[in-house]
């Protein structure tokens, strides 16, 4: 059998498949624990300089498996206690790691998305740093249709994007919009006719950067956008303090000085 989340690596990027194909990618509880493994796998990697998620079969993801839903009711004061009782030191719990995971990456994580992206799915992408759609796109924070609540790390991620009223439209309603839709209201980065192709091309312009300048962006944004200007100050001046006279800041200079290729370490 194939296995349910599947990575591969080239010179510096990392593509993790969902790979269900057959079932549009939905997630069982393996694909759960398979994709909290792979972050975490991978944030270990120092040769990873960037990410992209992708669903197999031309689908990205089209949320919860069925079966979820029965081994949920059959044990459900047990999957209660796990939701409620994140593991010590952490503050995801078991359905929010697999999401949140990718957040936590320090190096930059990019969603090529095909097909549908449906809850679960959705909540992954929302975690990357960047979403790459195809217009004919399906996107959709479903859990309403369910009657829940998406859980998945999407209140650490929505707010960036969009505005409250826009974020509890899609929350509530559970409508779906093509890739178009949601590229206007600053769902998705970018649309793109071949998404995967797309990732890529990004990914390359990343990798081209000081790894530790892609890394300081990630967090100066992450950990600044929203904070008051006592501490988002701060975090600019030691995210830039930290930077400066490293190796790899002196040879972007030199390399730019000298018309040529960077080579960091």
């Amino acid at each position: 059998m194939n296995d349910v989340v599947k990575i591969t690596r080239e010179d510096g990027l990392a593509i993790v498949m969902l790979n269900r194909p057959e079932k549009k990618n939905a997630w069982t509880l393996e694909m759960f624990d398979a994709l909290a493994a792979a972050s975490a796998g991978l944030a270990g990697d120092d040769g990873v300089r960037a990410v992209v998620l992708t669903g197999a079969g031309g689908c990205f993801s089209s949320g919860l498996d069925f079966s979820v839903f029965g081994e949920f009711a059959a044990r459900l004061d047990e999957i209660k206690t796990e939701m409620l009782t994140p593991p010590e030191g952490r503050a995801a719990n078991r359905f929010q790691q697999p999401v949140v995971g990718w957040q936590e990456l320090e190096v930059p994580v990019i969603a090529a998305i095909d097909g549908v992206c449906f809850g679960a799915g959705m909540q992954l992408a929302l975690a990357a740093d960047f979403r790459i759609a195809a217009p004919n796109a399906q996107l959709s924070v479903m859990e309403a249709k369910w009657g829940l609540v998406p859980d998945m790390g999407i209140t650490r991620s929505l707010p960036r994007l969009v505005r409250a009223d826009v974020a509890k439209e899609l929350i509530m309603t559970a409508q779906i919009l093509d890739g178009a839709q949601a590229n206007e209201i600053g769902l998705v980065t970018r649309l793109a006719a071949d998404p995967m192709a797309q990732a890529r091309v990004l990914a390359g312009e990343l990798m081209t950067r000081s790894p530790d300048a892609v890394r300081a962006a990630k967090r100066l944004v992450d950990g600044g956008w929203t904070e008051d200007a006592k501490t988002s100050l701060a975090l600019e001046a030691r995210l830039q303090a930290d930077l400066m006279g490293e190796p790899n800041q002196l040879e972007s200079v030199m390399a730019g000085l000298q018309k040529r290729a960077p080579h960091f370490r």
